[in-house]
């Protein structure tokens, strides 16, 4: 929050010394809510052909596919056992966790998709940097506990909703520069890498393994450790590969196939179940 309001300031003191020629591109946001093109908010579905019905069950299957995982993903990202929560690890519980999270999604997007609207998935970034947040940590730095509460989540989900809604909150946020936005994802994005083992490992990578710490999965052989990791990157590459190229309406069937990779690379025996349950326990 600091540094937003640093950033909307010194763009404020630059545009104001400097002229317009210092003006950066802002957030752009319509002023009033409503369907950006003027059109009922109820989806006219009926007028489709019965053929774009039918063509559309293949990208609706693909969409279905990225909904689930991220939804998922970023469900076992923040249910760490790590982070010593209750919620979400209840035994026989079938409105707890992921499963509640779960039937959330599905109404909203079920609602979100006969109105016109983007549809809601789990912010895994943000979603990491809350609970981290919400971490209690002893005086040698490892992790004590997690406060589980709902005030935090509420308050950042009726601002966002505020923001939606009304149209002062939209204003303020039109004087928020793209650039300071694109800092903050990126504060965000690189402040949630630590402790993660895709990224420690890649890390090790450069290490001198004689000195280095001793970590879980320092029993692996150190061949497999670094075989399993490049794969790993190579998966990475790919998808952003993917996601960024023409085809990129194809990026969840790369999501869809690590899970065949995983047990290919388990049963061929290019990593063996021993080491498997090591290197991706999490």
């Amino acid at each position: 929050t600091i540094g937003v309001l640093a950033g909307v300031l010194i763009a404020n003191w630059a545009k104001v010394s400097q002229g317009a020629a210092a003006t950066l591109p802002s957030l752009a946001i319509p002023p009033t809510f409503a369907t950006t093109s003027g059109r009922p908010w109820l989806i006219p579905i009926m007028d489709l052909p019965v053929w774009a019905r039918w063509g559309a069950f293949l990208p609706a299957l693909m969409a279905t596919v990225l909904l689930f995982l991220d939804q998922n993903i970023t469900v076992r990202l923040v249910n760490n056992p790590q982070y010593k929560m209750e919620k979400g690890r209840r035994k026989n519980n079938m409105l707890d966790g992921m499963h509640a999270d779960l039937l959330v999604i599905s109404i909203l997007t079920f609602i979100t998709s006969i109105i016109g609207l983007p549809w809601l998935v789990a912010a895994t970034v943000r979603s990491i940097s809350h609970v981290r947040a919400l971490s209690i940590f002893d005086s040698a730095g490892k992790l004590k506990s997690t406060i589980e509460q709902r005030i935090t989540g509420l308050s950042i989900h009726s601002l966002i909703g505020a923001c939606v809604l009304f149209d002062k909150p939209r204003a303020i946020l039109t004087q928020i520069p793209k650039s300071v936005l694109m800092g903050l994802f990126l504060f965000l994005g690189t402040s949630a890498l630590p402790g993660n083992e895709m990224c420690e490992r890649m890390k090790e990578l450069f290490k001198d393994s004689k000195i280095a710490p001793k970590e879980r999965w320092s029993k692996v052989p150190t061949k497999v450790t670094m075989l399993f990791t490049a794969i790993q990157m190579g998966c990475l590459g790919a998808m952003v590969y993917v996601k960024e190229s023409p085809i990129g309406v194809l990026f969840p069937v790369v999501i869809a196939m690590l899970a065949p990779l995983r047990f290919w690379l388990e049963k061929s025996g290019v990593v063996k179940k021993e080491y498997m349950d090591i290197l991706d326990e999490e």
